[in-house]
């Protein structure tokens, strides 16, 4: 049976708890057997490298060194790494190795909660497949991305919040290698009842099929 471990944490505004329960359901679905911690502690387990998926749901909080070494060298060797929002993309902002291995970092969410257009650009991704483009109202995530990520989706800045960033076309879903690791990330998913979306859900779903070796 496939394992996953669920790290939840962070900022209670973005429900880390509830979102964990959520992300344990729908991995219990796929057949994984799911553990669940609120501790970054859970990062240096030295049997980490043993898992098939980490999935972290932690915003704005720190790790501690042996803990990200110890986490970025189990994805370089081949886990999986998955996750939303803040909770994935603006986790450790003291942590440049974890960022490097996210592929991006957020920065600003001009507006709050606003609503968008997320446009899928491509439609031939097992992530993707059959997901036309939809509008989405929560936080339009501005972030520092990696150019080596394989781009899924992507949304387009109006400039009315921030009129700098008008046009400005911004990835909201990637996959990258990290390593032998295969990371995937959604920008949605403000707080647990962004789950309600049939399209936020699905790609989160199969994204974490999809990174699980």
């Amino acid at each position: 049976m496939k394992k996953a471990l669920i790290v939840w944490g962070g900022w209670e505004g973005h429900t880390p708890e509830a979102a964990a329960q959520v992300t344990a359901t729908m991995l219990k679905e796929d057949g994984f057997e799911v553990e669940i911690s609120a501790t970054t502690e859970a990062f240096a387990n030295p049997e980490l490298d043993k898992l098939n998926l980490i999935v972290p749901i932690i915003t704005q909080s720190e790790i501690k060194e042996d803990e990200v070494n110890n986490l970025t060298a189990a994805v370089q060797s081949g886990v999986g790494l998955a996750g939303i929002h803040g909770g994935m993309g603006d986790s450790f902002r003291n942590a440049v190795d974890y960022q490097f291995m996210v592929g991006g970092q957020w920065v600003a969410h001009p507006g709050d909660i606003i609503d968008y257009r997320v446009n899928i650009i491509d439609q031939h991704d097992p992530i993707t497949r059959g997901i036309d483009d939809f509008d989405y109202h929560s936080e339009q995530y501005y972030m520092h991305v990696d150019p080596a990520n394989k781009i899924l989706a992507t949304t387009t800045f109006s400039g009315e919040h921030a009129d700098w960033t008008r046009d400005v076309v911004m990835p909201v879903i990637w996959k990258r290698r990290h390593g032998a690791g295969r990371v995937f990330y959604s920008a949605l998913g403000h707080t647990a009842d962004e789950f309600s979306v049939p399209e936020m859900r699905t790609m989160f779903q199969r994204g974490m099929n999809w990174a699980a070796r």
